[in-house]
């Protein structure tokens, strides 16, 4: 059973100018360093609050790598809440799962032609390595069983619900297409499902 270790106040966004909460927490199954960030706006006492789970992506989150949409759509969302209210559960599952080396190992393989689902492959893995059952235990921690997801990936939707939580709405993300992760976003339509208008 996992509990919220540690709560702290700090600003977030773009210009850091955003009311946030970042949680960690104790009892997880693995070792992870997850976290969430609680917007101030957000009540947690509201029934049904906006909740997006996140996976690190050093590249694009922080590098601002042409190859991914995972820093806009982060960004996206931190804006989104910072007006509405929710959650950013923050999970540490760079490259859907394989890691931060095997996922630049991969990066080499799409420069080849490959698209991101085919690299993985070439490299013995899995599609999505990515499990969330220590997101619906950070979601009971904080005594939420019913959410609004924001993503646009069925594995998400299908894993939080195997877990126990009720997802009353899905909240799409835009499509963040620039140079470079076209042929991304189309293998994420096409091989993981993913619910984006390109």
């Amino acid at each position: 059973m996992a509990d919220v270790r540690a709560r702290v106040d700090l600003k977030v966004g773009a210009k850091s100018d955003i009311d946030a909460e970042i949680l960690s927490f104790n009892g997880l199954n693995t070792d992870k360093e997850h976290v969430a960030l609680i917007f101030k706006s957000a009540d947690l006492n509201q029934e049904i609050p906006l909740v997006r789970m996140h996976s690190e992506c050093l590249t694009g989150d922080v590098f601002h790598s042409s190859r991914c949409d995972c820093g806009e759509q982060l960004e996206e969302t931190i804006t989104k809440m910072g007006e509405a209210g929710g959650i950013i559960l923050y999970l540490r599952q760079e490259g859907r799962g394989i890691g931060l080396y095997n996922k630049i190992d991969a990066y080499r393989l799409q420069s080849q032609g490959l698209n991101t689902y085919e690299a993985n492959r070439k490299l013995g893995f899995e599609d999505d390595l990515r499990e969330f059952s220590e997101a619906a235990q950070m979601l009971q921690a904080l005594n939420i069983t019913k959410i609004r997801l924001v993503t646009n990936n069925p594995k998400k939707v299908n894993d939080l619900k195997a877990h126990g939580i009720e997802i009353v709405e899905i909240v799409h993300t835009a499509a963040h297409i620039k140079a470079g992760n076209a042929n991304y976003l189309k293998a994420k339509v096409s091989y993981g499902k993913h619910k984006l208008s390109l």
